[in-house]
């Protein structure tokens, strides 16, 4: 995976070349990603869904996460991104049935990586029941979901923990409920000015007024 070549972009999202994923992150090299967030309602609450990374992920193993993301490959398009949702949750999804939210920067330094992305991210309105999702182990080994109302306070400054409820994949192949209060400590380290960003972004559609988000 480290080998696998990704486009190179100033911070004008110009392409100036091609690396491999292991140089782009040692130099900070500016590169494309694919973010897809889930959100539904459930008994008349909205829920934004997170994955839990895999214990077997070298970068922040066991946090909680967008719900579906990856690194768009030299081949690819932002159309192509669609597959990150198909390989990490076993979810067909179209590319017409989601909402862009546009292209964000964004940067994270954490030890020896340093992680430069236009992400293209994306919005996808379901219903869904936890049966539905088949994980790839490598990659996520859990999905839980929160009230955005929650998750939003949280990234605000106004709750400290917020609840979760889900599954987790146990090694034996055995799923095993996930209800808790999590902080902030147990998300994956995005940029602050990125959670707040997303967080404007799911009250602004969940509002029902998309045509001015």
């Amino acid at each position: 995976m480290e080998q696998e070549l990704l486009k190179v972009f100033d911070e004008q999202h110009k392409q100036i070349g091609v690396e491999t994923r292991e140089e782009i992150h040692k130099l900070g090299l500016w590169h494309e990603t694919f973010q897809c967030w889930f959100i539904g309602e459930n008994k008349g609450k909205e829920y934004v869904y997170l994955q839990l990374r895999s214990d077997l992920k070298k970068d922040y193993p066991g946090l909680l996460d967008i719900t579906a993301a990856g690194h768009l490959l030299e081949t690819e398009t932002v159309f192509d991104g669609i597959r990150e949702v198909k390989e990490e949750l076993g979810i067909d999804v179209l590319y017409e049935e989601l909402y862009s939210l546009g292209v964000m920067k964004y940067s994270v330094t954490t030890g020896d990586l340093v992680d430069n992305e236009l992400a293209h991210v994306f919005l996808y309105d379901c219903a869904l029941e936890w049966e539905q999702f088949t994980l790839q182990k490598e990659e996520v080994s859990g999905i839980v979901r929160v009230e955005i109302s929650q998750f939003v306070s949280l990234w605000q400054g106004e709750l400290e923990e917020i609840e979760v409820i889900g599954f987790k994949v146990e090694a034996n192949g055995a799923r095993s409920p996930i209800h808790q209060k999590v902080k902030k400590a147990i998300f994956v380290p995005h940029e602050q000015s990125y959670y707040e960003e997303i967080c404007k972004k799911l009250i602004c559609f969940t509002s029902k007024n998309q045509l001015s988000c």
